[in-house]
């Protein structure tokens, strides 16, 4: 027979009395993480793992907390882990379009920028000082006094020798020209055409040969300026070396340990010393163009010739103790890989070095990143591109259009920046199950998961580290203190979060919520500590703002409107339970299910699956009762019925096999012909062997069908019939089970159908005896008994129709 239960196992509670909540300090288990020893372990040996792929992807549903756990174990390991180098990128002068990644131990990348700043200020103020100063005055004047006499010389020497010719040399806009001389005067054109052809011949002659001359001279004139030119060149370099050498030489001296920073502090000087017009005008001087602009309006134009010494420290781990942990909740491709920036300069677009940007894999280089899976994944570039990051392990700063082939304007192309990181995606467990099956690079980079489970076993430790979350959440949150008695309340629900007995659920999220609501309550009513009616008052009124739609349904129930019987007996009808879900609230709703039987080939038609409302996990549970069928009653001859299932007034798609024992006893009901009390709602599914097993949602369902028989008025007759295996899930709510303390309500369980059908019917269920046959007055007989009168309907039916077709035959013969 079916078992009631006492109302101690309806529900496990915990005395006040003995909860004693911890002291805030030192969080119990690995940095916080409670009652996830799996993961842990996968965190630690992924964590801890140098060589390459091993990163890891810690995969639980929503609002179990894997990202605060997972961001707090990394933190404290985080702290034992060396401080990463400084990331810096400066002006490589032989391409500017290629700017050069500079690293350096922390804290000195921006130690360096500061210096480099320092010297290219000092520079600014000495050299102009330095260009005006009388000695260098003295020196270039000394070089073009020389290249003046030297010039004079020439073209006095090249005059004198033109007179002689009967020439003079007249200096014009497009260089020296020979004119010829009569009388003292040009000779015109006139007195030119006046000559003989030997004559303008002979003159002619004497002008190409002093034109050669000139131009030999000139080019004299030409080399002395050019000399002149390298001379006052060197007088520069002497004073930008004077100058230059000096700091540059201190600087390299402190940074004598890093090469590249070396090299480029040559590269430096170099470019200062073959450049120094910008320095020799402080940077007053003009753009080429034809416009002139008021620098002192546009500082960023004062400042542009000196940008290219600058420093761009792209990371500073100055302040970092240990690695540095990142968490990227907007993992779109810029903020990922960093960005090259850009500015309008009169109306064009200008980018240098220093535009460049740092993304997270910069700043977690060297550490760990940690990213959403599903924010990731809907960026298809993103995933593409940190796949590519970790299998090249380098960081490739680049314009997001270039990827997509399509045009854009001359950019940068830094160099690459060596990567050097763990990164952990947190996400749902489908992404992950998805990624292993389709992305091939998936398995190679990602090889540790972190399975993070919805609930954790009911032990000292658990138990311990659940109180310590309690107290630590409030005074981190700055809440009421909390007490004993809303400590063991928070408890309780926790085991109807998990939906068992001997489990606490690691859904931390919704647990927090209910002290913060119970927190307000409490704050309500002035109190200095949150009690347990305050965490009973969040819960209802939770309940209250979310089952609109549930009172609505009980209500029509109560008005006839959607047709429940909890009173009385009916064949082939009985009361089926299911679990509607409406996002954050979940709720049982009792349902008609009726069955018409009648002489057949042994099908069931499964209403719902022919109109399409039947999911495949119910059609499965409707195929697995002719299983049933067959091995009880079909051993000896075909099964001989049509039978129909239904749903009552169901609209919408019924899915799962939770209702299938439901099914099968209102199928025996109507074969049998025994009524069914329709007090007694029913859940669970079964196999061929007609054993009950486990469903979901048992809570939620007795309840249900409590608050219809609640509303209908409690006869002490009405109850629900569970499966055996479902009572270790049982947290119902207090008015249940004070319900069931006063006899006004029932729940039993049972392991089989024959037990459930006794129940039901209060007749036995019925066993063979030694001829195999079941007891006449048992179920399992009036059963047997209708298959067999359905099978002599169906002879009688065959051998009527024989007759009608013999005698047809007949006719016709005669006809």
């Amino acid at each position: 027979m079916a078992t009631e239960l006492p109302p101690e196992r309806l529900r496990r509670t915990f005395d006040p009395a003995q909860i004693t909540l911890p002291a805030t300090e030192a969080p119990p288990g690995d940095s916080g993480i409670i009652g996830q020893q799996r993961a842990v372990a996968a965190l630690r040996f992924g964590l801890n793992m140098v060589d390459g792929g091993f990163n890891i992807y810690a995969a639980g549903p929503p609002g179990i907390g894997k990202m605060t756990a997972v961001q707090a174990f990394i933190e404290e390991l985080a702290q034992r882990r060396p401080t990463p180098s400084d990331w810096c990128y400066v002006n490589d002068f032989d391409d500017p379009y290629q700017p050069r990644a500079l690293r350096l131990p922390p804290g000195r990348g921006r130690r360096l920028q500061q210096d480099v700043h320092m010297m290219i200020a000092h520079l600014r103020a000495e050299l102009p000082r330095a260009f005006e100063s009388d000695e260098y005055a003295a020196r270039r004047d000394e070089v073009l006094h020389q290249l003046n006499s030297r010039r004079e010389e020439l073209l006095s020497q090249i005059s004198e020798r033109a007179a002689r010719q009967g020439f003079v040399l007249q200096a014009g806009p497009v260089g020296i020209m020979i004119i010829p001389i009569l009388n003292g005067e040009p000779l015109s054109d006139a007195a030119f055409q006046a000559m003989t052809p030997e004559q303008r011949e002979e003159l002619l002659h004497r002008r190409a040969m002093l034109q050669d001359e000139l131009k030999q001279v000139m080019k004299q004139v030409r080399a002395a300026e050019r000399v002149a030119r390298q001379r006052m060149e060197e007088i520069d370099r002497q004073v930008v070396e004077y100058i230059v050498g000096g700091l540059i030489d201190d600087l390299q001296e402190q940074y004598a340990d890093l090469p590249e920073v070396v090299a480029f502090l040559e590269a430096v000087q170099k470019d200062i010393q073959e450049n120094p017009d910008p320095f020799r005008s402080g940077g007053q001087q003009q753009p080429s163009g034809e416009a002139q602009v008021d620098l002192a309006s546009i500082p960023w134009l004062k400042e542009l010739p000196f940008r290219k010494y600058q420093v761009n420290v792209l990371i500073d781990n100055s302040r970092q103790q240990g690695a540095p942990v990142v968490v990227e909740y907007n993992p779109t491709y810029p903020n990922l890989f960093g960005r090259i920036e850009k500015e309008t300069h009169f109306g064009a677009l200008y980018t240098d070095f220093l535009m460049i940007k740092p993304g997270s894999l910069h700043r977690a280089n060297g550490g760990f990143l940690v990213i959403e899976a599903e924010d990731l994944l809907r960026d298809y570039f993103s995933w593409d591109g940190l796949k590519r990051a970790l299998r090249t392990r380098e960081i490739q700063i680049e314009e997001l259009a270039d990827r997509l082939g399509l045009t854009t304007v001359k950019s940068l192309r830094p160099q690459p920046i060596p990567l050097e990181l763990k990164v952990i995606l947190v996400g749902p467990p489908p992404p992950y199950y998805l990624l292993a099956a389709y992305d091939d690079e998936f398995s190679t980079l990602f090889k540790v998961k972190a399975d993070f489970d919805i609930s954790m076993p009911l032990n000292a430790e658990n138990l311990h580290g659940s109180l310590h979350l309690f107290r630590r959440f409030c005074e981190r949150e700055g809440l009421l203190s909390i007490s004993n008695g809303a400590a063991a309340r928070l408890l309780e629900h926790s085991l109807r979060l998990a939906e068992d007995q001997e489990r606490l659920s690691t859904h931390f999220g919704a647990l927090t919520d209910v002290v913060r609501e119970a927190n307000y309550w409490a704050s309500q009513e002035g109190c200095d500590a949150i009690l347990e009616r305050h965490v009973t008052r969040a819960l209802e009124e939770k309940v209250y703002r979310s089952n609109m739609i549930q009172a609505r349904i009980q209500e029509l129930i109560d008005r006839g409107i959607i047709l429940i019987d909890t009173e009385g007996a009916k064949i082939g009808q009985i009361n089926g339970l299911s679990v509607l879900s409406l996002g954050d609230y979940t709720f049982g709703r009792p349902s008609r299910i009726s069955v018409s039987v009648g002489p057949g080939r042994g099908s069931i038609l499964d209403i719902e699956r022919e109109v399409k409302l039947g999911g495949p996990i119910h059609s499965k549970g409707v195929l697995i009762l002719s299983g049933y069928l067959a091995e009880r009653y079909g051993q000896e001859r075909p099964l001989t019925l049509s039978a129909r299932l239904v749903f009552e007034q169901s609209y919408e798609g019924v899915e799962g096999d939770s209702a299938s024992a439901a099914e099968l006893f209102a199928l025996l009901s109507a074969l049998a012909e025994l009524p069914l009390r329709q007090g007694i709602a029913v859940t669970g599914s079964v196999n061929q062997r007609g054993e009950i097993q486990a469903v979901g949602g048992v809570n939620q369902k007795i309840e249900g069908f409590f608050d219809v028989c609640r509303l209908r008025g409690l006869t002490g007759e009405q109850g629900v019939l569970i499966p055996q295996a479902n009572v270790q899930n049982l947290m119902l709510r207090s008015d249940v089970v004070e319900a069931v303390r006063k006899g006004q309500f029932h729940i039993w369980t049972a392991l089989t159908i024959d037990e459930g059908i006794a129940l039901l019917t209060g007749v036995p269920a019925g066993e063979r005896d030694a001829n195999g046959e079941y007891p006449p007055e048992s179920v399992n007989g009036r059963v047997m008994a209708r298959l067999r009168a359905f099978a002599e309907r169906l002879r009688e039916g065959g051998k009527t129709n024989e007759s009608d077709k013999r005698r047809e035959g007949e006719q016709n013969a005669q006809g």
